[in-house]
């Protein structure tokens, strides 16, 4: 009836319950027990389109109006803030961070970051796709097959937990324009070369935009389970020599020069995508040859305010959707173009790709189970359907190739649309729907969480799973 193991052994021990109930108390108070066992049973089975069941639903709704009700939804930072420390720190899951920054054997710096929450550390890398734009079909299928190795080989690395790969785009300030053709620029240039050089720095910019991509790797504190937790001196030690085979397997992927992020960079990633508003004179001071200071306490909003469905901070106002269905069938590798592509309703628009890599012993053992799960729900009725049909061989298809060396991996999708005029909102939920709908993948509001959505969509390595109070291997088998 839809039951995972749990709710299968809740339903037959209430079953059992009920027949101890007649024998030794009598029929009428087992026919109240067994009413109650119905509906609780009945609320666990019944499911949106969305996958999500009532109990479910209700849970959300019982947590977001708990934390409401504590204030626990509002955030005031800054030395007149709430707060008892004074400065602007990271609100909600990422509050608890700290950033170091060491250099890998290439001598390039790069930002770690460590979360005491999960015991887990963190590397952010930085790339610049090529795109697929004016590319040869071969040289398409060759990057596809990289990056399903290089995921493939994240289950075989030392400690590796999740992997996040983040795309965003926003609007171009123009600055870094104005900075390229002012340095090289000719003084002894004809006028009407200069003039027409000075006409594209000014109209350039209007309606373009940028996109960065960064891939965020989190690593366990402890090489085994009861392991000894390492320190972020440790810890770095060790990833500054495996850092430089991570970015030369993300550039066979198409991902372009890839690099660790420093942790100066990474504090001007978060601070825009907290306050846009700061993005503008971040590019100037830049542009200028200067370096904002930013340190990690520092780059957190000043007020947010996380509502049932959108979050508001400092300058902007964002909503995060969740993918809770995969496409079927042959996918495509230009699936995502239309989702991925800058969108004129919204300012900046932030998809996140969720990872986590299965170890070769746990991928054996669920391959093999969904394959007989598979298996038996075809043989357990005379007329199978035309998806339990599909599903068979799909299964056989996925044994087949784990067994033959390929790795398997848990995924999901995060999208965030961030706007600055909250009349703006409307027009950005209907474009996200429009385009989930063209990379055919079905998307929910992650309604009552928005402010721990935001901060997951973030290149911070956050590993979701590990921060919710019912484990997620719990709710699947419910």
């Amino acid at each position: 009836m839809g039951l995972g193991s749990v709710g299968t052994a809740i339903m037959l021990g209430g079953l059992v319950f009920i027949v101890l109930i007649v024998m030794i108390v009598g029929l009428l108070e087992a026919a109240i027990t067994f009413v109650v066992l119905a509906t609780v049973m009945l609320a666990v089975v019944t499911k949106d389109s969305h996958g999500q069941s009532i109990v479910s639903r209700l849970a959300t709704r019982v947590g977001f109006a708990t934390a409401r009700s504590r204030g626990a939804n509002i955030y005031r930072s800054g030395p007149i803030g709430r707060t008892d420390w004074g400065t602007f720190q990271l609100p909600g899951l990422a509050a608890p961070t700290r950033l170091s920054e060491h250099h890998d054997s290439y001598g390039r710096p790069f930002a770690l970051l460590y979360t005491p929450a999960t015991l887990s550390y963190s590397i952010v890398l930085g790339t610049e796709p090529d795109g697929a734009a004016l590319v040869d079909p071969e040289q398409i299928d060759s990057w596809v097959a990289d990056w399903g190795h290089w995921l493939s080989n994240l289950g075989d690395e030392p400690g590796v937990e999740a992997a996040a790969v983040t795309i965003e785009t926003a609007p171009d300030s123009g600055t870094r324009l104005k900075r390229e053709v002012s340095t090289n620029v000719d003084a002894n240039a004809p006028a009407f070369a200069r003039e027409m050089l000075e006409e594209i720095v000014d109209s350039y910019p209007s309606g373009s935009s940028t996109v960065k991509a960064f891939v965020a790797i989190t690593f366990a504190a402890s090489m085994r389970a009861g392991g000894k937790k390492r320190s972020p001196e440790d810890m770095a030690r060790e990833l500054a020599a495996r850092i430089p085979g991570l970015t030369a397997g993300l550039e066979a992927t198409g991902a372009g020069a890839a690099h660790p992020v420093s942790a100066q960079e990474l504090c001007e990633t978060v601070r825009i995508a907290y306050d846009p508003a700061a993005a503008l004179l971040i590019d100037e001071a830049r542009a200028n040859g200067e370096t904002p200071e930013l340190s990690w306490p520092d780059v957190g909003p000043t007020a947010a305010q996380a509502d049932w469905d959108g979050y508001r901070h400092d300058s902007a106002y964002s909503v995060t959707w969740s993918m809770t269905s995969a496409p079927r069938g042959n996918v495509q590798s230009g699936v995502l173009a239309r989702l991925l592509a800058p969108h004129r309703d919204i300012a900046r628009k932030r998809i996140t790709l969720l990872y986590r890599p299965i170890d070769s012993a746990r991928a054996a053992a669920i391959v093999e189970a969904d394959l007989a799960a598979a298996q038996f729900r075809a043989t357990s009725t005379a007329k199978p359907s035309a998806r339990d049909t599909l599903g068979i061989g799909s299964a056989q298809a996925t044994a087949r190739e784990e067994a033959s060396g390929a790795g398997l991996v848990e995924f999901g999708v995060l999208v965030t649309a961030t706007v600055k005029d909250l009349e703006k909102v409307a027009d950005a939920k209907a474009a996200v729907d429009n385009l989930s709908a063209t990379a055919r993948l079905k998307v929910r509001p992650v309604y009552g969480s928005q402010d721990s959505a935001f901060a997951a969509a973030l290149p911070l390595g956050l590993v979701l799973q590990k921060h919710v109070k019912v484990p997620a291997e719990l709710r699947e088998k419910l």
